[in-house]
């Protein structure tokens, strides 16, 4: 009976043969609900970070820098209610995404942010680099 289940040729087990029928069918919970996409563009004296965060309002995005931690927050609720004769139809939807990076090596003070068309933009500028002594011969007396 069990030839028939296709397997992966590395993997015999039954329990990541169902783990895996339910990822396809219903998609990576773990992967597409707890984190956003984004992109770290290095442009020189600052980095830009892009966030896509479609459908959210600037209002229920929070950046909050703790430490050398930059943390970016997206929350939104959506109720809708309709009412039609004896029908009543009422939907909720809640979205909170999170996301954190580490800011070492960036004027924190300095970060700013903007949000257009779906997608959160902070540009991040370097601290600026300490030289390092080349090194000097040190004579004995």
């Amino acid at each position: 009976m069990f030839d028939l289940i296709p397997f992966d040729r590395n993997e015999r087990n039954l329990f990541h043969y169902l783990d895996k029928m339910e990822k396809e069918f219903f998609g990576d919970f773990d992967r597409g609900f707890s984190q956003f996409r984004t992109d770290i563009l290095d442009r020189g004296d600052h980095y830009e970070l892009q966030a896509e965060l479609p459908g959210f309002n600037k209002e229920d995005i929070n950046i909050n820098v703790t430490d050398h931690c930059l943390t970016i927050t997206a929350q939104h609720k959506q109720e809708q209610e309709e009412k039609k004769n004896s029908f009543i139809r009422k939907e909720r939807r809640y979205g909170s995404y999170s996301r954190s990076f580490d800011i070492s090596g960036i004027q924190a003070q300095n970060i700013s942010a903007s949000y257009k068309h779906g997608v959160l933009s902070l540009k991040l500028p370097k601290e600026e680099q300490k030289k390092l002594d080349n090194g000097h011969q040190i004579e004995i007396e």
